[in-house]
């Protein structure tokens, strides 16, 4: 069947600009982090790059990072972000807060299970990577249910980009990660009689000086 706009929806799905914290390899989780300046010119760029992409809606995580990066490509397409709550970064408890080297020093086991991507492991006072599945992956079927046909723009995170990926291709959220989640990298995904496929992945063509993927494997 050719694509058509009745069968053919498509999300650009970008990571929020860099923050001070990603600088540092110091997990965010949903601590309400705010870009940095190279955040801010990231977000720049991509609405510039995305100008001409055909968005018809703007959705964001409604933490700062994520929103404030929507709010810029908001600017460049003439649209308002609404509030995707359910798009948040992971919620990794006691790791929020300290890097992954003080992590792995001060909650070994945990780490070790956060390492090995343990889908089953919830940090203390976090979650596990199934329940942030479930989470994600519903809000962005509903989405694409409600902007069938439409080419939409999505503004998270990249943890929520790992379950976005694996979810899309169909792969296990315990196979070590084989792509790459840039800061500000913009990915295309679509759906297509109810079938999902990646169609581009970590562009940064739009970014003059690269971007940071701090995030382990």
């Amino acid at each position: 069947m050719p694509d058509t706009p009745e069968n053919l929806t498509r999300l650009c799905v970008v990571r929020h600009g860099e923050t001070e914290w990603n600088a540092e390899r110091r997990i965010q989780g949903q601590i309400d982090i705010g870009l940095n300046d190279t955040g801010r010119r990231q977000a720049l760029a991509a609405g510039r790059w995305l100008k001409s992409a055909g968005i018809s809606a703007l959705y964001a995580s409604d933490l700062r990072r994520a929103w404030d990066t929507a709010a810029e490509i908001g600017r460049a397409l003439g649209l308002q972000a609404e509030a995707a709550p359910e798009l948040r970064e992971r919620r990794y408890g006691v790791f929020e807060g300290l890097t992954y080297a003080e992590a792995a020093r001060r909650f070994p086991e945990g780490y070790a299970a956060f390492e090995g991507r343990n889908a089953d492991y919830a940090f203390e006072n976090g979650e596990s990577l199934k329940v942030m599945f479930a989470r994600v992956t519903g809000k962005l079927s509903e989405i694409a249910a409600r902007h069938s046909g439409q080419n939409i723009a999505v503004v998270v995170h990249g943890g929520v980009l790992d379950v976005i990926n694996r979810f899309v291709r169909g792969n296990p959220l315990e196979m070590p990660r084989d792509f790459l989640i840039p800061n500000a990298g913009i990915n295309w995904i679509s759906l297509r009689a109810g079938q999902w496929a990646v169609d581009s992945w970590g562009e940064t063509g739009h970014l003059a000086d690269g971007a940071l993927d701090e995030l382990p494997s």
